[in-house]
């Protein structure tokens, strides 16, 4: 059986690549990513691989980088340090904290933090 941490390091190996479809892949057919302020980034694999592709074509350079890491149960929680972003009106480095439910081997949410 894969631990929910499994699951979340084969997503962000995916983000460091780039590779939108074993990225969306880790994620439920109805998973939802939220913002910091608690709005709807994206819900569904369409709108994540939406979302997610557009931010691996523009950004050559992208990459996550788990500095810290808590796993409750089916939940863990990443420290993460993202550089290289290319998004208009963010900046190129982000330090956050992302919040993952994970059952059934899948991503069925994620809360970014910060």
């Amino acid at each position: 059986m894969t631990t929910p941490s499994e699951v979340i390091d084969r997503q962000v190996a995916a983000y460091n690549r780039r590779d939108v479809q074993g990225f969306v892949a880790c994620y439920a057919p109805d998973a939802k990513v939220v913002q910091p302020d608690g709005s709807l980034l994206a819900s569904g694999r369409d709108q994540i691989s939406s979302v997610y592709g557009g931010l691996f074509e523009n950004s050559p350079s992208l990459r996550a980088e788990i500095r810290n890491r808590i796993e409750v149960g089916s939940v863990v929680i990443d420290e993460e340090f993202v550089t290289g972003l290319v998004l208009p009106g963010m900046p190129t480095e982000i330090h956050a904290a992302v919040v993952y439910h994970v059952a059934d081997g899948l991503i069925q949410g994620a809360q970014l933090v910060g």
